[in-house]
């Protein structure tokens, strides 16, 4: 007999509160390590030498690793189980992070975020995807609205934590603190092992398209990171980009016709898993690159200090963490559609509005008003989107599900950023961030846009009826890609 989600899960039961806490702390911390660092360069640079090379790749080593490997983590959590994988990434989080505190050299520290990446990304899938597994209905919207409150958080907080350790303490404390909530949460997971649904020992993990996934996404990687340094021509720059572009073809065909594949592309064929992916490559990118092009504004042209320009751009943070949990809810209720069209709307309205920044700097007249209204378009769209990917696909392989958004998200962020050069200019200036605020605002219009053409809302079904696939249309998806997306 079917029983409705608050009979058959109380949001408030004891393992409902550890997932939730384990996930938000787990993907909190690896989020926040790939964004955390960049006011700390120009003090790492001066103690540990290197140039501007090395500062590039204690950036970039992170991202690049986390980017590459977590369709693999995807694949592993539905493996081997969402707690074990998670035990292993954040044990390997917290030691690699003690490694990058203690480097006594630039190479050792971008050895060491290489290292850290890796474990980065074993944390997020498995956390989202035990939400996914412990939740449902309206309580798993409504919880997947608070993880992404926090997580997108992160993003956005790091400036603000990066400076205040740059310019009262030290750039080694935004690694070791990072030990600190790992310690804190371990107790809970190693509870939550039990919790994990038994896995078929009789699967294989795809060992060959995880070698193809990671040379495919780290070559272009690779060749978009080092461009702006050596420029198109350098083989170090197109041979990789080659090299990738072809692992990816071969990759796709892997994945088409093997039987257990680490990425099932029947899940592309459900309506609200493509579209939703498509969403997220314009909306993450414009976050990254506005973001990125306003912080060091602020900075080189506004005057600001670090820890000032991370207080300055808190408000979205603030209004993100207050508001998630409650556009969470109501898409629970009313589908994700018009959330996900409506949050990037005001997020590209609230760039544009920086459009009035002259110089001398006025923040409250010409920045403040836009992070207000930027903040409230993310607080809009964060948890449906998540909610409308994760919600199309069955629950079993929820894991790589929030694996492919997660890559999707990241690779966004680097491509954006490694264009920033070409958009900003080789200076920059007033009229280099006008251009980026425009790029910026034109991304998160073609996410709404995405969004409203793409996106349906799940009917939810009828009391004793079971549900349909998630995000089809009267049960197309289920029916074109094989799969139906079954209660529990």
């Amino acid at each position: 007999m079917h029983m409705t989600a608050e009979a058959a899960l109380p949001p408030s039961t004891p393992l409902q509160r550890r997932v939730l806490v384990v996930a938000i702390v787990a993907s909190f911390i690896a989020i926040l390590d790939g964004f955390v660092v960049n006011l700390a360069l120009p003090a790492i640079g001066r103690e540990l030498g290197g140039g501007l090379v090395i500062q590039q790749w204690v950036v970039d080593a992170y991202l690049l690793t986390l980017g590459s490997l977590i369709l693999v983590a995807g694949s592993l959590s539905d493996h081997f189980g969402r707690a074990r994988i998670l035990e292993w990434g954040l044990a390997g989080f917290a030691v690699t992070s003690v490694l990058c505190g203690l480097a006594w050299n630039g190479e050792m520290l971008v050895i060491s975020r290489a290292l850290q990446g890796i474990a980065g990304a074993l944390l997020v899938p498995s956390s989202l995807a035990m939400i996914v597994t412990a939740f449902s209905g309206p309580a798993q919207s409504k919880a997947i609205g608070q993880w992404s409150g926090w997580t997108s958080a992160a993003a956005i907080v790091a400036p603000l934590i990066g400076g205040v350790s740059v310019d009262l303490l030290s750039w080694r404390v935004i690694f070791f603190i990072n030990v600190l909530p790992a310690a804190l949460i371990w107790p809970m997971l190693v509870r939550l092992r039990s919790s994990d649904a038994a896995r078929d020992k009789s699967k294989k993990i795809d060992y060959t398209g995880a070698a193809l996934a990671m040379v495919g996404l780290g070559g272009p990687v690779f060749a978009f990171i080092e461009q702006g340094r050596l420029g198109w021509s350098a083989p170090q720059v197109w041979l990789p980009l080659v090299v990738g572009a072809l692992a990816l073809v071969l990759f796709l065909l892997h994945e088409n016709r093997t039987a257990e594949p680490m990425l099932p592309l029947r899940l592309f064929g459900i309506r609200n898993f493509g579209w939703g992916n498509l969403a997220t490559l314009a909306i993450y990118g414009a976050i990254s690159l506005g973001f990125f092009v306003l912080g060091i504004y602020l900075q080189q042209v506004g005057g600001m200090g670090a820890t000032t320009a991370g207080i300055a751009l808190l408000p979205g943070t603030v209004i993100l963490m207050l508001a998630a949990s409650y556009f969470g809810g109501l898409a629970g209720k009313h589908g994700p559609r018009w959330f996900m069209t409506a949050g990037p709307l005001l997020c590209g309205a609230g760039f544009l509005m920086s459009l009035s920044i002259q110089e001398p700097l006025d923040y409250w007249t010409q920045v403040f008003p836009g992070q207000v209204v930027f903040g409230v378009g993310l607080a809009t769209l964060v948890a449906p989107l998540t909610a409308a990917i994760l919600g199309a696909v069955p629950t079993e392989e929820a894991g790589i599900g929030s694996a492919v958004n997660n890559a999707v998200a990241r690779i966004a962020g680097l491509i954006c950023i490694a264009f920033a050069g070409l958009i900003v200019g080789p200076a920059f200036t007033r009229e280099g961030l006008y251009a980026a605020l425009w790029v910026t605002a034109g991304l998160f219009f073609m996410g709404g846009l995405a969004s409203a053409v793409g996106i349906r809302n799940e009917v939810p079904p009828a009391a004793g009826q079971p549900a349909a696939a998630s995000g089809s249309e009267g049960g197309k998806a289920a029916d074109d890609g094989g799969t139906a997306h079954q209660p529990g």
